[in-house]
Order: C-alpha cells, then sequence, then structure tokens
C-alpha cells in the first residue's frame, strides 16, 4: 500500500527488522508501508542502476553512501522497464539533483513508481547489524501506515523468507524479443531471462552478436529454434534451489555441448547442473567494489555484485561431473566465496557477479570476449 504525498520528506518513518530493532525517520519517496528482505550496498554511484535491477526484487536496499541522490534521475540509466527494489533506505537525500543529464529528482522517481523509502536514519549503524545478525525481513512504514511498533514487528515476522523463494518468473519478459547486433552479425545468442539487466545483451550486442532474450519458462525447442551459436543465462532474484526448470534447461544445453555463458543466478543454475549445492549468505555481497580474483589468470578485479546466495563447490580440486571436469575459476578476497565456474571438457563457464557494470567498474568486460571466443572456437 502506497499513498503519494508532496511533503513525504515531513511524514514521520519508521523501519522495523524482524528482529525487532526498529530505526526512526522521515518518509522518503512514496509514504504507505512495504516489506522485504533488508540488504546493504556498498556502491558510492550507480543507484540508478541499481534500483532498476531485477535482482532487487523484493529486497529493502540500504545505501551505505551517506548521500545519495545527488544525480538525481535520467531517462537512459535504467537497466529494466521499472524500480524493482520493495524499498530504499537512505542516511542524507540530496536536497537538489545536480547533473545534466537529471530529468527529476531520485525522490520524484521512487514517489512516482510507488516505492516506499526512508531517510534521516543511521545507515552505518544499521548495515553494521545486518552485517553481524545477516540480512532479514523488515518493513518500511509512514504516514497512515503507523501503528504501535509490536503491530507493526507481527506484520514483518508475518511475511516470506528468501530462502525458498522463487522470483525469476515474475521478473522475467514473458514475449521473447531480439536486440539486434551492433555492425556485422556474427553470432547468435539465446538468453535466457531470469531478471536480466538490459547492459548484458548490449554487450554482447557491441561484439556482433545479435541476441534473441527469451523467457524464463523457454524450452531446448525454443533456444534451439533460433539456431544460436551461444546460450546465456541471465542474473535473476530468489533462491536457486526453487529454479528446477532453469536447471533443466541448462542440463539441456550442456548436453549438446553448445557455448554456455552465465551470470549470477545463471551461476548459480551451473552450479547445479553439475551437482554442487547452493546456500543462503550471512549478509551477501552488494555494490560495485567488490575485489575478484580470476583464478586463470592471476589477475584481481574489482566487481559489481548483487547475490545472496552461492555456490557450494571446493576450491582446492577439479571436481568430476556428469558433463566432465569442473573448477572454481574466480574467487571473492573478501570471504573465499565462489565467484565463477568453468567446464574444461566443453565450452562452459559462469561468474557470480555482473560483468555488464553499467555503473562501473568494467574491470570484467572481457568475459563477453571469453564467450565470443568460445564461440568462435566451436564454429572453428
Amino acid at each position: 500500500m502506497t499513498t503519494s504525498t508532496r511533503g513525504a520528506a515531513r511524514v514521520p518513518a519508521v523501519l522495523v527488522l524482524e528482529d525487532g530493532r526498529t530505526f526512526r525517520g522521515r518518509a522518503y519517496g512514496a509514504v504507505g508501508e512495504t516489506f522485504g528482505e533488508a540488504v546493504f550496498s556498498t556502491g558510492m554511484t550507480g543507484y540508478q542502476e541499481t534500483l532498476t535491477d531485477p535482482s532487487y526484487d523484493r529486497q529493502i536496499v540500504v545505501a551505505t553512501a551517506p548521500q545519495i541522490g545527488n544525480t538525481g534521475w535520467n531517462d537512459e540509466d535504467d537497466e529494466s522497464s521499472r524500480i524493482w527494489v520493495s524499498g530504499y533506505v537512505v542516511r542524507d537525500p540530496a536536497r537538489v539533483p545536480s547533473n545534466w543529464r537529471a530529468k527529476r529528482s531520485l525522490d520524484d522517481e521512487l514517489e512516482r513508481q510507488g516505492v516506499v523509502g526512508i531517510s534521516g536514519i543511521d545507515t552505518r549503524a544499521l548495515t553494521r547489524h545486518l552485517r553481524e545478525r545477516g540480512s532479514m525481513r523488515a518493513g518500511i512504514f509512514s504516514g497512515e501506515a503507523l501503528a504501535p511498533e509490536a503491530d507493526l514487528l507481527a506484520r514483518v515476522q508475518a511475511q516470506p523468507q528468501m530462502k525458498g523463494a522463487s522470483l525469476y518468473e515474475e521478473v522475467a519478459t514473458k514475449e521473447a524479443y531480439v536486440v539486434p547486433a551492433v555492425g556485422e552479425k556474427r553470432f547468435t545468442v539465446a538468453a535466457i531471462d531470469l531478471g536480466i539487466k538490459g547492459m548484458t545483451p548490449h554487450r554482447m550486442a557491441e561484439r556482433g552478436v545479435e541476441v534473441h532474450v527469451l523467457p524464463a519458462t523457454a524450452t531446448a525447442d525454443d533456444v534451439y529454434a533460433v539456431d544460436p551459436d551461444g546460450v546465456f543465462f541471465s542474473n535473476g532474484p530468489g533462491d536457486p534451489a526453487t529454479a528446477d526448470g532453469p536447471v533443466a534447461l541448462m542440463t539441456a544445453v550442456l548436453e549438446r555441448r553448445t557455448p554456455l555463458f552465465g551470470i549470477c543466478f545463471g551461476n548459480q543454475i551451473l552450479g547445479r547442473a553439475l551437482g554442487f549445492g547452493t546456500y543462503k549468505l550471512k549478509y551477501g555481497h552488494r555494490g560495485i567494489n567488490q575485489p575478484v580474483q580470476d583464478r586463470t589468470t592471476g589477475k584481481v578485479e574489482v566487481t559489481a555484485h548483487n547475490h545472496g546466495f552461492a555456490v557450494d563447490a571446493p576450491l582446492d580440486k577439479v571436481s568430476e561431473t556428469k558433463f566432465g571436469r569442473a573448477e572454481v575459476s574466480h574467487v571473492c578476497l573478501n570471504d573465499n566465496v565462489v565467484e565463477g565456474l568453468q567446464l574444461l571438457d566443453q565450452p562452459a563457464f559462469s561468474v557470480q557477479y555482473h560483468p555488464e557494470a553499467a555503473a562501473g567498474p568494467h574491470d570484467a568486460a572481457y568475459l563477453f570476449d571469453r564467450f565470443v571466443s568460445l564461440m568462435e572456437g566451436q564454429r572453428a
């Protein structure tokens, strides 16, 4: 439930966590109530790309950067057709946006899309709490939605957990569409939309790839009807343990030995298809400043992340799978979480992070070239 008001900045608001911790501030964006999993994102910039990333479906995002909204909102940087976060938490919203591309302010866009937020709280204290206790269910309440804290807490605790949530179908496209190659067409890729960001097919199109974006419910017949040189599995929200359909589809692709590339949720799907498990991280990785090592080159990259689940694969050995040998190709240097997988006996690999990184950094853009190389090798 949301209502729109021009005086939102003067309306009291409260953030209630499922463990009973509360933070009081002022309404930001729409006034009303919202629920989701409270998570924090450590990016200093790129909030527009974050808010429109479908992987944030059903999450209340806490911005760790102290001031948000300085560059306003433009019409070019959206990663999808709408804001997907269920709520937004900031400390100091910019009073006046200042950027030559801005068309309106961030709070105006949040209000326009009915996204309930809260400002003026100690986001440092909130982030420390989530790091210590883990991501958890939360609610933001303002205006007429305010009630005694005990009642609000009961409503938060009645919400579904993220673990076990199947969300990828609700954010994916319902109809297939094509992103044409830029310049001469070299390859055709079937991209499975599990919550795809707009920049991803664009990065492939820049390399001469015509991208056929297919719904999450696509079958192997749908994929091979476009005669693909390669198949891509996108990022997306929710628990990968619920994604039996995409796992079955990826298994079919691997059986045909078609060049395959997965990002984020796609990495978790590859992990499951290879027989590895997945698990929920305590508070996840979110932001555009996460250090990852490419173990195939030894290079350390600063990368963009948004994930709360990870693949449970051994870091210290090559694993035998039904599709041949597999190894962990990338690892997070903060906590040794698996950040990439690759098959050694056929052309398939994936990473847990976001090499398209529209807001930056672009250290990992070479992975799209690696995918093109796999398709070149298969064609040869």
